[in-house]
């Protein structure tokens, strides 16, 4: 607790651009401007009596970026200790707002996640993420914190999940999904693979249980998991062995008996599961017992996923039906993505030039200035202009992570990372479902897309970590 104090008294009076990363700044600003061009492009309206009049989108995003200029003033000239000192009281009232949307918010495309102020409509999940960023940092930074002693795993997964679970209840699974990015944080701060893989084996399984029948899952997982058990021990013939009488029990059984070819191949998965662990055991390889573990698991997993997938809304479960090539809808759910992709193609790789792009001035692109502003990018600048959008998006995640590792303490690292996972997430998505790679979340590209509950909210949370950056004079460690 003293080296903390200590370090609030040596990070006062700061000037405004005191020892700020400049690059990174300039990077937001430059992204912050492009993004302003695109919205003015996509909502012009050329027969418009007035072009200033507050009912164009794009002078009302120019209102918000006059209110993100002023919380990034405010927060540049902050004592960095409060971004500490404040995280856990954050943290409750963002828990709070999202209770109270819940409860008393708009319903909007069918999520009630919105609070309605007349003309204005603010998303508290936004700053949901700069809190949980926050407390994520202070959690992860206190005294003798382990990220692979499970007291200390269960603080850092209940920081997640109590978010997670409002807005699901919400039925705002692509915002809530951005929890998931912290992920990469952990993975940065030493989380073991062996905590960390089951994660990304479950996300395959959910995807695999669309395209694959659970047959052919359960054979495959099979035939991988004890060629790698039985190898490891050396016994190759006991391999082939193995594989062949779990094969001829499968015949055997579907044929024999009344039972159907899929409770056959449960009934042997579950026999050859339990003689694997116990090839583990004998040899004396406990480790080997993961991939009979994960195996297990699979068999209990792929059979629950229809019944999450009837848990989703219908125009979610049409989403990754389609995502996953198993229904087409050109002129409906595919609507916008075909529309989309039409968009960036026709752009060609220099684009049609500014305010020339025809499917988005003919309004065949919905959403074209929201969530789907990348299309207006890919058909006025074309791929060069796609390429060097992206560019700074990588250029400014890039550069988070550096300010991550150059302020040398926990707290300012974790947060620095935390930003850096989720510009990447939103970015990753927004670009992958306007081209076609990724299911249609509703998740806004950063900076870019319209919307003030967007831009004040990841104005924040860059300034936040800039802020913090900018003292690592102070080589002090923060500690609760």
């Amino acid at each position: 607790m003293k080296n903390y104090y200590d370090s609030m008294s040596r990070g006062g009076n700061m000037s405004l651009f005191g020892n700020v990363d400049l690059v990174a700044l300039g990077l937001y600003i430059a992204l912050v401007l492009i993004g302003l061009l695109s919205i003015t492009s996509a909502s012009y309206d050329s027969e418009s009596t007035s072009i200033f009049s507050m009912q164009h989108n794009y002078m009302k995003q120019l209102m918000w970026i006059g209110f993100s200029s002023v919380a990034a003033v405010v927060i540049l000239l902050l004592e960095r200790s409060y971004f500490h000192m404040f995280s856990y009281p954050a943290y409750v009232f963002g828990i709070l707002m999202l209770l109270a949307c819940l409860l008393f918010g708009r319903e909007v495309n069918g999520a009630k996640a919105w609070f309605e102020f007349g003309s204005v409509r603010i998303q508290p999940v936004e700053f949901v993420k700069i809190a949980t960023a926050l407390t994520m940092a202070r959690v992860m930074s206190s005294y003798s914190f382990n990220i692979n002693r499970i007291s200390d795993l269960a603080k850092i997964i209940g920081v997640l999940l109590l978010p997670l679970a409002i807005i699901i209840k919400q039925n705002d699974t692509g915002s809530g999904l951005v929890l998931g990015a912290f992920i990469f944080v952990m993975y940065r701060e030493g989380l073991t693979k062996y905590l960390y893989f089951p994660a990304i084996f479950t996300v395959a399984l959910f995807i695999c249980s669309f395209i694959f029948a659970p047959e052919a899952i359960f054979i495959t997982l099979l035939i991988l998991f004890a060629a790698y058990t039985l190898l490891k021990t050396g016994a190759v013939l006991v391999h082939v062995r193995f594989l062949a009488a779990m094969f001829c029990a499968m015949i055997l059984l579907a044929v024999a008996t009344p039972l159907s070819a899929y409770q056959s191949i449960m009934i042997v998965c579950a026999i050859a599961a339990v003689a694997l662990g116990i090839i583990a055991i004998k040899s004396r390889a406990l480790m080997l017992l993961w991939p009979v573990m994960m195996y297990i698991y699979a068999m209990l997993f792929v059979p629950t996923c229809d019944f999450l997938f009837t848990k989703l809304e219908p125009h979610q479960q049409n989403r990754i039906l389609t995502f996953v090539g198993m229904k087409s809808d050109p002129k409906g759910i595919d609507y916008n993505v075909i529309q989309s992709q039409i968009a960036i193609g026709s752009g060609n790789f220099f684009g049609k030039g500014y305010m020339q792009g025809t499917q988005i001035r003919y309004d065949y692109v919905p959403e074209k200035h929201t969530d789907f502003i990348f299309c207006t990018v890919g058909e006025e600048w074309g791929f060069f202009g796609t390429l060097f959008v992206i560019s700074l998006y990588v250029a400014l995640i890039f550069r988070l992570m550096r300010m991550g590792e150059r302020i040398g303490e926990t707290f300012g690292r974790v947060y620095c990372y935390s930003v850096a996972a989720i510009l990447l997430f939103h970015v990753w998505v927004n670009v992958g479902m306007t081209i076609g790679l990724m299911p249609v979340m509703g998740i806004p590209l950063p900076l870019m897309s319209y919307g003030g509950s967007s831009l004040v909210a990841f104005t924040i949370l860059i300034m936040i970590a800039i802020r913090l950056d900018a003292s690592t004079d102070d080589k002090s460690v923060y500690s609760v």
